[in-house]
């Protein structure tokens, strides 16, 4: 077997060679490349003006959307960020009441806490099943009159739920709630037919997740929503996001929206036939539970807690076999702070023995046999380690 297996896909994926041949005329000053800058007048500012201009006529055309209503950021925290503050505060004189569910990415519940603690605004978490679902009925429930926003992801980064955000949404709608859904991990795993399937007013978008550049993402805001900015110093993406626009990462990221994203390149039926081999190799184990649901959940996702060890060993034992996974979201690697999700669906005392493996395009058969041939064995290790460590 290969030293390397990748099964990681979920924190980022590598970047296109496609996608990135698309990229490089931005990259440099040779002849014939576009490096100017977008807001310049002269004649070189001009011509990268009307690229950028042109990328976001193919992503609002891809997307079934106005290009005024596309925004590009630096990614999903970034797009995550601008909507959740930009509309709370935009919207903060109708009612300081939203709304959020209890497993959204730390780029999500983050920006709430900071509203709630810093802002006077009240803030509903809900929690969600066993299987990290959101129920429609407990967000009914949870309107209040001076509800004015809310935010729930549209599939889970840890276990893969995918969320029931179009019902979600059509609630919200009638009862004039903006609604956001963060879809960083929808597009490229799940069919995109255009923005409105979401019924969501706002949607984050991040390049990475679908085999484009890092530091690429947008966000969709649905007209006349103008959500206050949180980056000052300019005029650019009119008025929404000040800082001159990344014109390559763009460029890449409008590149991987064609290439990837209406036929998913995450395929589905071949990867749930790989992750339904690897999670009964997990179920054979006795100390591991499974905990992404295996059905209504990203095909790519194998997401279970391990007995007597924590997240860290079991990140150790994978990597010496050369396998990269991850114990939660990439976003808080290194930390050795529990995962917020195994807590929400009723596990605490497992919450730091998170392993999650995410399958992609480059996934082999005989990568996940030779995963479920030494998983067994990595397990043991780290429970003795973790009995070592307890006796210290």
């Amino acid at each position: 077997m290969p030293r390397s297996i990748y099964l990681d896909y979920n924190a980022t994926t590598p970047l296109d060679p496609a996608v990135r041949d698309a990229m490089l005329p931005f990259l440099g000053g040779g002849v014939g490349e576009i490096w100017g800058n977008p807001s310049s007048v002269h004649h070189v500012g001009r011509k990268a003006r009307a690229l950028l201009d042109d990328a976001r006529d193919r992503a609002a055309k891809f997307l079934g959307a106005k290009p005024s209503e596309i925004i590009f950021t630096s990614g999903g925290t970034e797009a995550n960020n601008l909507a959740i503050f930009g509309m709370a505060r935009l919207l903060k004189t109708k009612g300081k009441h939203l709304i959020t569910s209890s497993i959204e990415h730390h780029a999500v519940l983050q920006c709430f806490d900071y509203l709630e603690k810093n802002e006077g605004f009240a803030v509903t978490r809900l929690p969600v099943n066993a299987d990290g679902l959101v129920s429609v009925g407990d967000f009914q429930k949870a309107i209040r009159n001076d509800t004015v926003f809310a935010s729930v992801m549209a599939a889970n980064n840890e276990i893969g739920t995918l969320q029931p955000v179009a019902e979600i949404g059509a609630l919200c709608r009638e009862r004039e709630i903006v609604f956001h859904t963060d879809a960083v991990q929808w597009f490229g795993k799940e069919p995109v037919e255009n923005i409105g399937q979401f019924n969501a007013d706002l949607v984050s978008v991040c390049a990475h997740k679908f085999h484009g550049p890092k530091g690429a993402g947008l966000l969709y805001i649905k007209s006349p929503l103008h959500p206050n900015p949180i980056l000052f110093g300019g005029g650019h993406e009119n008025e929404r996001r000040a800082g001159t626009e990344n014109l390559p990462a763009i460029i890449g990221l409008v590149a991987a929206l064609e290439k990837f994203v209406k036929s998913p390149v995450f395929d589905h039926a071949k990867l749930k036939l790989l992750a339904d081999v690897l999670a009964a190799a997990v179920e054979k184990i006795k100390a591991c539970e499974l905990v992404s649901p295996r059905t209504n959940s990203l095909a790519n996702t194998v997401s279970f807690t391990v007995r007597g060890t924590d997240g860290i060993a079991l990140m150790a034992g994978l990597d010496v076999e050369g396998i990269c996974a991850s114990s939660g979201s990439a976003c808080a690697a290194g930390s050795l702070e529990q995962s917020h999700v195994i807590a929400a669906i009723g596990r605490k005392e497992e919450a730091n023995s998170l392993v999650r493996f995410s399958l992609g395009r480059k996934t082999t058969a005989e990568e996940i046999d030779w995963v479920c041939s030494v998983l067994p064995e990595v397990i043991r290790r780290a429970q003795l380690a973790g009995k070592a460590a307890s006796r210290l």
